[in-house]
């Protein structure tokens, strides 16, 4: 049995389905308790737990993850929430120097069993706002990445994540909060780290995404159904560990392939995926494989600019039809 609720009420349910099964969950973060966060997310919770468990933070990212880490090393799993991606960049020290090295370093006498919560996107809020740096954080051994993009995969992805013994990076999406979707119902659904998805079946092209472009690419594919283009769509979820047998397998197939992402093109999350697929699928491959980002240019504020800038399942449709083209079908 499922329930159709929203991308921000499964990642609550999460939440606190974990609190309750294992009273060693514990919130941290800024605006937490009476505000419920910046999305709304952890809304309420401190009602039912206390401020013992949902605790208000100043504002201060490093602080926020440096008091995780000392948390979890002392028994606990502490949740923290960052509120945007923008603002792990205070963080970068202790996430990578310390949370991601600590089970290395000192010979397994340790592990960091945190998860920091954050969120990247866009939607009118500027260069410095809306940025995604989930390739900075899937190129760190000892971190795990973690990008769902529908509810049922929110909710038995957080669940996961919260009981993994490793640091886990959760990011989620601005604009995928209202999104609908089915979810089982009960609280033992649990999707597992580090398995890719194929959420559509196909035989012309493989269309790897994840996160908001999820959506972007699955509407591409029903555009091109139109044309008689037969698109597979593959959902990372999970960036490291990278499921690459997943996206091998499709290519493999299809013997195309088309990366969307969000992130910039230079030095991109998606580049890493290209080479992968490159490495594994070349002599099955019968064109190039092409590649949607954003442009390499810092976000403009103004709405007209933004949108001419943002990955779009118009710019998967053409990136399709491009492959067709020089693969010589259509």
């Amino acid at each position: 049995m499922t329930v159709e609720i929203s991308y921000r009420e499964a990642l609550q349910q999460a939440i606190r389905e974990e609190m309750r099964r294992d009273e060693d969950v514990l919130l941290l973060g800024e605006d937490i308790t009476g505000y419920g966060g910046s999305y709304a997310v952890t809304k309420g919770l401190h009602e039912e737990f206390g401020l013992d468990r949902v605790m208000e933070t100043p504002i201060a990212e490093a602080g926020i993850v440096a008091t995780a880490i000392g948390l979890s090393m002392g028994g606990l799993k502490p949740i923290a929430e960052l509120m945007t991606v923008n603002f792990a960049l205070l963080a970068l020290d202790q996430i990578v120097n310390n949370a991601a090295k600590f089970h290395y370093m000192f010979n397994e006498q340790w592990s960091v069993p945190i998860v920091v919560r954050t969120v990247s996107g866009f939607g009118q809020l500027a260069a410095t706002h809306s940025q995604t740096f989930e390739g900075w954080f899937a190129s760190v051994p000892g971190l795990k990445v973690v990008m769902p993009a529908t509810p049922a995969d929110a909710k038995g992805l957080l669940k996961t994540a919260i009981r993994d013994p490793d640091p886990v990076i959760f990011i989620e999406h601005s604009l995928l909060y209202s999104r609908r979707g089915p979810v089982p119902e009960g609280d033992d659904h649990l999707v597992p780290i580090g398995e890719a998805a194929i959420v559509r079946e196909g035989g012309d092209v493989t269309i790897v995404a994840y996160s908001r472009m999820l959506v972007e690419a699955l509407a591409a594919a029903e555009e091109l159904a139109s044309y008689g283009v037969d698109c597979e769509v593959v959902d990372l979820r999970t960036l490291r560990p990278l499921d690459v047998d997943t996206v091998a397998g499709s290519v493999s197939r299809t013997h195309r392939a088309v990366v969307c992402g969000e992130d910039w093109r230079t030095g991109g999350f998606g580049s890493t995926l290209v080479a992968e697929i490159q490495d594994r699928c070349f002599d099955t491959l019968d064109a190039p494989v092409a590649r949607v980002a954003m442009a390499d240019v810092p976000l403009p504020y103004a709405r007209n600019l933004e949108k001419m800038l943002i990955p779009t399942a118009h710019s998967i449709t053409e990136a399709v039809r491009g492959l067709l083209s020089i693969g010589g079908r259509r």
